[in-house]
């Protein structure tokens, strides 16, 4: 205690110019919890929340232009890389049966609304086409298999690629995401 007494005599003597103390009162509880005060949700101002709105819309406009066209920075995980960019490519460049499964299968509804025999060619033929398309979904798995080794190497190529070119394959080309960067018939190099 005696040393403590001694340390403030010390401090004092050396800094006899200056005030003692912070030069102001501690605030109570109540003051600093007012002044750290924040809304949890955000400001109300209608001005700021219009703005807000404004500019993550036009945010989420330029993701969807840009995934649209195929940049790297807006895809998702499962479109990004250059062996996906191929892949889409080399779908984009043939024409797959199961492009034509939705349409035909709007026909077989129709067609199963027909009385007698008509049902059962239809149904028939649907299951034929779909086998059609599943066939031709293992020959591009198979193809691009080789054509990936070669390209990027056997023990390099990304798994999941042929459920990736499948699913592509049988969407509508206008209506694949990210668009079709190739015309039918440009093969990817």
């Amino acid at each position: 205690m005696a040393q403590k007494g001694a340390a403030d005599a010390a401090g004092t003597s050396s800094d006899e110019g200056q005030a003692a103390g912070k030069g102001r009162p501690t605030p109570s509880r109540k003051q600093a919890q007012a002044a750290n005060a924040r809304p949890i949700v955000g400001s109300k101002d209608k001005a700021v929340l219009k703005e807000q709105r404004r500019q993550q819309a036009s945010a989420r406009e330029r993701a969807r232009i840009g995934m649209m066209e195929g940049d790297e920075r807006y895809l998702t995980a499962r479109d990004r890389g250059p062996q996906r960019r191929f892949v889409r490519d080399y779908v984009d460049a043939r024409w797959s049966v199961g492009e034509l499964l939705i349409p035909m299968m709007f026909v077989v509804l129709i067609m199963t609304f027909i009385p007698g025999v008509m049902q059962v060619v239809s149904l028939i033929a649907i299951w034929a086409f779909v086998g059609l398309a599943v066939l031709d979904a293992v020959l591009l798995g198979v193809r691009l298999k080789k054509i990936l080794g070669a390209k990027f190497g056997v023990d390099k190529v990304q798994p999941g690629f042929r459920w990736y070119a499948a699913m592509r394959a049988f969407q509508f080309r206008p209506l694949r995401m990210p668009k079709p960067q190739v015309k039918r018939g440009q093969r990817p190099a």
